[in-house]
């Protein structure tokens, strides 16, 4: 047996160590049938893909059945996840000026065919929301070696219809799983008054292009003419267009240069803000404007800390990891697809999708490059390189399995199996007649 699939499968029996007996092993076939990326074969079928995995009948359906209906929660994997990157001791957090970054994200599996998709997610290229089951994403970001790496800390669900939007749960989450010296960062999907009411006081936010905000201290009056004024002045932080006359930006409080390989940096700041609909008394925060030669659009980032903008642009570059989760778990592993439709598989299989999706690139980063073929004589540690070579890998059968990560010694020949076994039976009489109640005889 290759040594690579030693490591992963041991990786995946430690995942699952707090998993009801009987639960965890169907939960290891599972996460072995995503890491070799058999989706990608089946177009999201998951009975056909645990079958292509190379597991057995009875291990296919307890594989299923640990999917839609076993006792586990995905926030308890990844803390096990956690635990088994700081016992090894290769990620390593990465620091920016004395903080530690921490990403948030939303990320959306598409489910065009899903009857009565509860949920949707907005899609750049349709121009409008499409169905899906949208995840937020939460990790935090370090180094193996020179490779980047996102360490998922939660994935968040669509709260229910009406009550909020996504994104204010994945920033609560995101600022409940920050440290002292954590700095959330996040891109222009959030909003500052989300961040702002979920008590977040250390954050790089991205703005939009026409972000307007206004000093937080209301100008002095002029003597003897007219009402005082309540609110600061209007903050405008780039020109811009509305219906056909022009809007000039404000004079920045400050301008900063420096070079930055073969381009000069520029950075505009205003200080002491408040949101433009915020009531008096609202936190203030720093808006800086990035500008590159290269770049077609500069950048606004908003932030209370008082740090530099080459510090700003750092930390906002260090989020960029947050996106490989998604990308591993829909591209590489074939997760894009799925033909699920039970409202609790439609949530777990995403969720176990990303964590196969970190998982693979964590191994990818910490175990040798492994060349596709006799003509790659520089390998790169990806992703597609580890699943590749785990695909032509049966599940194995001879691999010693901790003990408490086996078959339950139950009875189940009495129970019905298939289709019938997952039909929800009716807890009630049949016939109407028969549920009226009747007084015994004495």
């Amino acid at each position: 047996m290759p040594e690579l699939v030693y490591r992963v499968l041991g990786l995946l029996c430690v995942v699952v160590e707090s998993v009801p007996r009987g639960t965890n092993l169907g939960l290891v076939g599972l996460l072995w049938m995503l890491v070799r990326g058999r989706l990608l074969e089946s177009r999201g079928a998951v009975i056909p893909g645990l079958s292509a995995a190379g597991l057995p009948r009875g291990a296919v359906r307890r594989a299923w059945g640990a999917l839609g209906q076993g006792r586990w929660r995905t926030s308890a994997l990844l803390q096990s996840w956690q635990g088994v990157i700081a016992q090894e001791g290769q990620w390593q957090a990465r620091t920016v000026a004395g903080y530690r970054v921490v990403a948030g994200d939303l990320s959306g599996f598409w489910r065009p065919r899903l009857r009565s998709c509860p949920t949707t997610h907005f899609d750049g290229r349709a121009g409008k929301a499409l169905p899906a089951i949208p995840l937020g994403i939460v990790a935090r970001i370090g180094r193996v070696g020179a490779q980047r790496l996102g360490v998922p800390l939660a994935l968040v669900r669509a709260p229910a219809a009406g009550t909020e939007r996504q994104e204010a749960a994945v920033v609560r989450a995101a600022w409940a799983a920050c440290e002292p010296l954590d700095v959330l960062v996040l891109d222009a999907g959030f909003t500052l008054r989300e961040v702002q009411e979920a008590g977040v006081t250390r954050y790089v936010l991205r703005q939009a292009k026409n972000v307007t905000a206004r000093r937080a201290q209301p100008p002095a009056r002029r003597e003897g003419r007219g009402r005082p004024a309540t609110r600061g002045a209007l903050v405008r932080p780039l020109a811009r267009t509305y219906q056909g006359r022009g809007l000039p930006a404000t004079p920045p409080d400050w301008v900063e240069t420096w070079s930055e390989g073969d381009g000069l940096l520029r950075a505009e700041g205003w200080e002491n803000l408040v949101r433009a609909d915020a009531p008096a008394g609202a936190p203030t925060f720093r808006l800086v404007v990035l500008r590159h030669p290269r770049w077609r659009e500069p950048w606004v980032l908003a932030t209370p800390l008082p740090v530099s903008a080459a510090v700003l642009r750092a930390l906002y570059l260090e989020r960029w990891p947050i996106e490989q989760l998604p990308l591993a778990a829909k591209q590489m592993l074939g997760a894009d697809h799925q033909w699920v439709s039970a409202p609790e598989t439609c949530q777990r299989l995403p969720e176990l999708a990303l964590l196969a999706g970190a998982i693979l690139t964590y191994v990818a980063a910490t175990h040798p490059a492994l060349p596709t073929g006799f003509w790659d004589r520089q390998p790169q540690a990806t992703v597609g390189r580890v699943r590749r070579q785990l695909a032509h890998a049966l599940f194995p059968t001879e691999f010693p399995f901790p003990a408490h990560i086996r078959q339950k010694a139950a009875v189940t020949a009495h129970l019905p199996k298939g289709a019938w076994g997952q039909r929800q039976r009716p807890t009630g009489p049949a016939d109407p007649s028969a549920a009226q109640t009747s007084t015994p005889a004495a």
